[in-house]
């Protein structure tokens, strides 16, 4: 039963493909389905967020506000080069720049948590 299952998911994925790609409008149709997606997982990570805060409220302050600065600022910049890594990475000037601000980001992740561990 479980391979006809497995068939019938597959046929429908090749349908929608289909459909995306013989259909007029159909590219138009999957870019305003592909924002909808993003705009979705955007609000999903924002709440995940504010979940966590809500969560490790007390752990956070207890670190200070010199490493809850670099836990902020290292997370962040998590954000900027995961959006900017195409455009950064087309040059190599960029592409430079980009691993330094990644390893400053696992650097300060790093510290924070060894603060963190440290009580």
């Amino acid at each position: 039963m479980d391979r006809f299952r497995t068939a019938g998911n597959v046929a429908i994925v090749a349908l929608i493909a289909a459909a995306v790609f013989l259909l007029p409008g159909g590219g138009r149709a999957a870019s305003t389905f592909e924002g909808v997606l993003l705009v979705g997982f955007g609000v999903g990570f924002g709440y995940l967020g504010l979940r966590m805060y809500r969560e490790y409220r007390v752990t956070l302050h207890g670190l200070g506000d010199r490493h809850r600065a670099a836990l902020y600022a290292s997370l962040a910049t998590v954000a900027f080069v995961v959006i900017g890594q195409k455009r950064m990475w087309d040059t190599s000037l960029g592409e430079l720049a980009w691993f330094v601000l990644v390893a400053l980001a696992v650097y300060g992740l790093l510290v924070v948590y060894r603060r963190w561990r440290s009580y």
